[in-house]
């Protein structure tokens, strides 16, 4: 069993006025097999959680700890976080041009696995991932994510999951922009990722919509810098209903 350990952390982020405080201790535990769910207003920290444990520069961890299978991961470089097993999908997934999807894609499986797929299967392979998620074959020649869609660019992540298939999966509001054709084939890669039984994800949302697709077995209330309720996914179903106002206003009484 494998198992992404959040211990009491807290994060800085340098504005024009200084450093200030987003993360305010923050205690997460996902086992493998296991899909948590994060969801809270703007504002909440939820971003600046995925890219803190991710190893994103521009936020700076003060205190805590981030353990991936007992090794800390504060104190590794992003490749090397992505070597322990872990993987981000972006909220808004960058463009790199004269880089292409197939070179992309398999430059990172080789530095995960240390050493390069071979040519002629890699193609296949890539070829069957894009075709999975709804996209086809041309889009590997094609510069990575240059040019392409929201919901094409978020595709394209899903794709990179399947193929590059870490132990676990942070996925930062992947559902924001999707159309519900869209939306579907996202979540249905994700739960073919899922499906093997030892793997986590942390899967972070301002809505409900994806998670009539992808069923959490845990959701998180996001508020304030730090998880303020936890439940099953019934609790999904009353923020639903009755929104993140409460939480909200408990939060600031307890401030």
């Amino acid at each position: 069993m494998s198992e992404l350990r959040i211990s009491d952390l807290h994060v800085d982020v340098l504005t024009e006025t200084g450093p200030k405080e987003i993360l305010k201790g923050v205690n997460l535990t996902v086992g493998s097999g296991e899909a948590h769910a994060i969801m809270g207003p703007n504002g909440s920290g939820k971003s600046t959680l995925a890219y803190s444990i991710a190893g994103h520069p521009k936020y700076k961890i003060t205190s805590g700890s981030v353990t991936l299978d007992g090794v800390e991961l504060t104190h590794l470089k992003v490749d090397e976080r992505a070597r322990a097993g872990l993987f981000l999908a972006m909220q808004y997934p960058i463009e790199v041009p004269g880089v292409s999807v197939a070179n992309f894609l398999r430059t990172a499986k080789t530095a995960l696995s240390g050493e390069a797929p071979k040519v002629r299967t890699w193609v296949k392979e890539v070829n069957a991932a894009l075709e999975r998620i709804g996209l086809d074959g041309t889009f590997a020649a094609r510069s990575l994510n240059e040019g392409f869609s929201g919901g094409e660019k978020k595709r394209n992540e899903i794709a990179q999951l399947e193929l590059l298939n870490p132990k676990f999966a942070i996925l930062d509001e992947t559902d924001s922009g999707l159309d519900i054709d869209a939306l579907r084939i996202v979540s249905e890669g994700v739960n073919r990722y899922m499906e093997q039984g030892d793997r986590g994800l942390l899967l972070i949302t301002h809505y409900t919509r994806i998670l009539n697709y992808i069923k959490p077995d845990f959701v998180h209330v996001f508020v304030d810098g730090h998880i303020v309720a936890e439940g099953g996914p019934e609790l999904a179903d009353r923020l639903e209903v009755d929104g993140y106002d409460r939480f909200v206003k408990a939060a600031k009484v307890d401030a």
